[in-house]
């Protein structure tokens, strides 16, 4: 569904990626590990669009995405889930959530049930402002705003990140039944190797730009894995 194949990018100078490639399947978490600094979080700048890249290409249900604006690949159907959440905080948790319709048909601007069901307490703060929410609700609100979406990929830039563990649990349920639907590639960023292991069914390592490894969830055994990662 979502192939990324041999991308370079840079800022000025600075190159930040170097010959990546990544698939995203349906029914499938791809994790995307490493320590901080080593390009991550571009690689989901450049499959999202934020980031244009000098070589290589996106492609996405066997389209050449590489050129396309943000707004266009949201319409597509890819979704992100930025690190830091970005939710806007002087909006209700509604007006946060309908922010999803963007790039849906008018008759399909309304929120899918999946939302409250995954994430009930965002049912009850509705008229609550954003920036009232604790951390762990925000992301919980940052993860309903991109499945208002109703994306058929995924990007989770980093979704644990300071996040209490009664949360982290939430979320890890929430990636599974999504999973378990069949119809949503899921790219998720991790730095916390317990919860990637637990729902990887492929992954890659990156240093330095570059992938250094990759393989299906059962190899994120290997305590290579895990030493390259480590901080």
């Amino acid at each position: 569904m979502l192939e990324v194949q041999d991308i370079n990018l840079f800022y000025g100078a600075a190159q930040a990626l170097r010959g990546v490639s990544l698939k995203a399947e349906p029914g499938k978490v791809t994790c995307v590990l490493g320590r901080n600094g080593v390009g991550k979080t571009s690689l989901m700048r450049a499959i999202v669009g934020q980031a244009p890249v000098a070589k290589g290409s996106i492609r996405f249900n066997g389209e050449d995405i590489t050129a396309l604006a943000p707004s266009e690949r949201a319409r597509r159907g890819i979704a992100f889930v930025p690190q830091g959440r970005e939710i806007f905080p002087l909006l209700t948790v509604a007006e946060n959530l309908e922010t999803g319709f963007a790039p849906l048909k008018r008759a399909e601007r309304f929120i899918p049930d999946d939302v409250f069901s995954l994430f009930p307490v965002l049912d009850s703060m509705m008229r609550r402002r954003g920036g009232d929410l604790s951390g762990g609700q925000q992301q919980q609100l940052a993860i309903g705003r991109a499945l208002t979406m109703r994306p058929k990929v995924l990007v989770l830039d980093e979704p644990t990140e300071g996040i209490q563990p009664s949360i982290i649990k939430d979320i890890g349920n929430a990636i599974r039944y999504l999973r378990s639907k069949g119809d949503m590639a899921i790219v998720l960023v991790e730095q916390y190797f317990d919860f990637a292991k637990e729902l990887a069914d492929h992954f890659i390592v990156m240093e330095r730009g570059a992938v250094v490894m990759s393989g299906d969830g059962a190899a994120l055994e290997d305590p290579d894995v895990r030493n390259r990662i480590a901080v």
